[in-house]
């Protein structure tokens, strides 16, 4: 098969049917994605069908979701224990991560299950529900943080925060030592050389040299944009049709190290939003799950009739 047979599934050939990447990658595409979401959306709709065989037994469906919800939490609980006190392999840190961000999204309907689709009523229950809307938003956040990462076209880096400034700087000295550098022209010319090195510098001027002055684009970044390296190497690109092939070298050179720029800032970029990430999730966790505990609490102290 070739990929202008305009064959879109499948191939017919010596009687045997024959797959085609297309449909294996469909096939990958609906296991890895949507295979997930059917999953959450499944448990979902049997927790509400349980909570209201629960309710239609005269019992009150609230300490029913509520004690999964607490169950949840517990074993979400477990996940920060287990990566901060065990000595896990990376692929047993993986599994880990994939059902706690799982178990996450099976919370949110829980949650609303629990709360009965109605707004709080006391302040402890305003304090649960903030508590809960803001580890669920940061756990959003942390999976689009970490899928733009293994995602995004622009590759990390390997290096801490100051392995990155150091290179930073390194490049900065690099790009400038090329810049000012003058090419020799040849002992006989007569007419004066082109003006290539005045162009090479001018483009320093209004575009590199504020490219390799530090950290930059961090919001394109955020959103695994490469709109920014994008401007700047399509200005190396237009000049280089312009000049002479020891010039256009030059620029080639100049052109790499531009992109390796742009990666060290998005390595910096995440590990900044990462380590702000886990200031945020981890501290709302712990203080949600205090919450969850005064909460049981102050209900079974009130708590009367059949539940």
């Amino acid at each position: 098969m070739t990929g202008s047979s305009g064959l879109s599934s499948s191939e017919f050939g010596g009687g045997r049917r024959v797959k085609l990447p297309r449909r294996r990658a469909l096939g990958r595409l609906l296991r890895t994605e949507w295979v997930p979401v059917f999953a959450v959306a499944a448990i979902s709709a049997g927790m509400v069908w349980l909570v209201t065989i629960y309710g239609n037994a005269l019992r009150d469906p609230r300490y029913l979701d509520g004690w999964i919800l607490a169950g949840l939490m517990a074993f979400q609980l477990l996940f920060h224990i287990a990566v901060k006190t065990a000595r896990l392999s990376p692929k047993s840190v993986m599994r880990w991560r994939r059902v706690h961000i799982f178990l996450g999204y099976v919370l949110i309907g829980v949650f609303i299950s629990h709360m009965n689709v109605s707004l709080p009523d006391t302040g402890l229950e305003w304090a649960l529900f903030a508590g809960l809307a803001s580890v669920t938003l940061s756990g959003i956040f942390g999976t689009y943080l970490a899928s733009s990462k293994r995602a995004g076209r622009v590759r990390a880096v390997a290096g801490g925060e100051d392995q990155i400034a150091a290179r930073r700087v390194e490049l900065a000295h690099a790009v400038h030592s090329l810049v000012t550098k003058s090419e020799a022209g040849p002992a006989d010319a007569v007419l004066p050389a082109p003006p290539f090195q005045a162009w090479i510098s001018d483009l320093h001027t209004s575009h590199l040299k504020d490219h390799f002055g530090g950290r930059r684009a961090i919001f394109a970044h955020l959103f695994g944009s490469e709109r920014p390296l994008t401007r700047v190497t399509d200005e190396i690109d237009s000049l280089s049709r312009f000049v002479d092939r020891q010039h256009q070298d030059k620029l080639d050179t100049i052109k790499t190290l531009a992109i390796e720029k742009y990666r060290l800032d998005f390595s910096s970029a995440q590990i900044a939003l990462t380590h702000g990430w886990l200031y945020l999730h981890i501290p709302i966790t712990y203080s949600l799950i205090v919450l969850s505990i005064l909460h049981i609490v102050v209900v079974y102290a009130f708590a009367s009739g059949v539940w």
